[in-house]
C-alpha cells in the first residue's frame, strides 16, 4: 500500500513539471504554541511562505510527546504540502510507548535546522541551590520533588537525574515546555529542562533560577558561566535540536526540493539573526545528514533510557 502512495505521488509529481509548490504547505507543530519548537517553526515557515509565494500554515497539535503530530504527518499525502515539526521527541518516544510513530520507517527526513544547549532550572521557593543539592533532596525526599516533562530532552533528563539520584523523582506531564515553564514559574513543579533561549529572559529577572547547563563544558552560549550537569554527573551531556520530516512515501526529488528551499531559508540574514538571538545554532545540510544525526541520538539516548529503566507502555 505504501509502494503504491509512493507511486503515485511520484508520478503526480512529475506530471506537475515539478512546479511546488502551487498551494498552501501545512506545518505540523507537536507542542503548544509559545514553546521553542513553536517559535522556530513559525520563523521558517514564514521564511519559507515569502521564498515560495505560498502561506504556510501553522498547526498545533500538542500531545503524546509530539506523537499526534508525528502520526498525523506520516498518514499525510505525500505530495510535499505537510511537513512535521520535530525535536528529539521523535526518537525517544518508542522507548515510551508501544504506539509511538517509528521515526525511520514511518517519517522521511527533510533537515536539521539547528542545535540548542539546555538548563536545568528551579523555581526560586525550591530550597536547593546546586545540582549536589538537588540530587541530594531527590534522596532524602522520594517521590516529593517533581520535575516537568513533556516529551524529549525535558522528559530523559528527568530519567537521568531520577536514575543518578537512586530514588523516586515524580515527573508531571505536559503538552509542550511552555506550559510546563508556566507551571514552572507558578510554583507548582521544582524543576525543569528547558532550552537556554527561552529559559534566559525568566532566569535574568529571578522568575527561575538555574542549577546547571546540560552544555559539554562551561563557556558555551549564553549562559556559559555557569555549571554544567557532567561536573557532578559525568558524562551528562543534552543538546537539543529541531528538524523537518515529511511522509515516507515522499518522492525523493520533492525531498530534495523541500530540502534545498529550507536551506535557502536559512541563508537568510533576517533568519539567521532571529535564530542567533535565539541562541540557536543553525546547521542545515542534506536529508542523509539528518538521518544520521536521528540514528545517532536514536543510539544515544536509547541507551540512556533503557539503563534508567525506563520501558514502552
Amino acid at each position: 500500500m505504501k509502494r503504491f502512495a509512493w507511486l503515485l505521488a511520484t508520478a503526480a509529481f512529475a506530471a506537475q513539471g515539478q512546479e511546488w509548490p502551487t498551494k498552501p504547505i501545512r506545518w505540523l507543530v507537536p507542542f503548544a504554541p509559545g514553546g521553542p519548537a513553536d517559535v522556530v517553526a513559525r520563523i521558517v515557515a514564514a521564511g519559507l511562505a515569502e521564498r515560495t509565494g505560498q502561506p504556510n500554515v501553522v498547526e498545533n497539535q500538542p500531545g503524546a510527546g509530539g506523537n499526534i503530530a508525528h502520526a498525523a504527518a506520516s498518514k499525510s499525502t505525500p505530495d510535499g504540502y505537510t511537513v512535521v515539526f520535530v525535536v528529539p521527541s521523535v526518537i525517544t518516544n518508542p522507548f515510551y510507548m508501544k504506539a509511538a510513530v517509528d521515526p525511520f520507517r514511518e517519517l522521511a527526513p527533510v533537515l536539521h535546522l539547528d542545535n540548542a544547549s539546555m538548563v536545568l532550572i528551579a523555581h526560586p521557593g525550591f530550597a536547593p541551590v546546586t545540582l549536589s543539592d538537588v540530587l541530594a533532596e531527590i534522596k532524602a525526599h522520594p517521590g516529593r520533588v517533581t520535575c516537568g516533562a513533556s516529551g524529549a530532552l525535558p522528559s530523559v533528563g528527568c530519567e537521568l537525574l531520577r536514575a543518578h539520584a537512586g530514588a523516586d523523582l515524580l515527573m508531571v506531564m505536559y503538552k509542550g515546555n511552555a506550559p510546563a515553564l508556566n507551571a514552572l514559574m507558578a510554583g507548582e513543579i521544582n524543576l525543569l529542562f528547558d532550552v537556554v533561549n527561552i529559559a534566559i529572559g525568566h532566569i535574568k529577572s529571578g522568575r527561575v533560577r538555574a542549577i546547571a547547563s546540560t552544555a559539554p563544558k562551561r563557556g558555551i552560549g549564553a549562559l556559559g558561566d555557569i555549571p554544567v550537569m557532567a561536573e557532578t554527573i559525568p558524562g551528562f551531556e543534552l543538546v537539543t535540536w529541531h528538524g523537518v520530516m515529511m511522509s515516507p512515501a515522499t518522492p525523493r526529488p520533492l525531498v530534495e526540493r523541500v530540502n534545498r528551499e529550507l536551506n535557502a531559508v536559512l541563508q537568510r540574514a533576517d533568519v539567521r539573526e532571529r535564530f542567533a538571538n535565539t541562541g540557536l545554532h543553525i546547521t542545515g545540510g542534506t536529508p542523509a545528514e539528518f538521518a544520521a544525526i536521528l540514528r545517532r541520538d536514536y543510539d544515544k539516548y536509547g541507551a540512556a533510557l533503557r539503563s534508567a529503566g525506563v520501558k514502552p507502555e
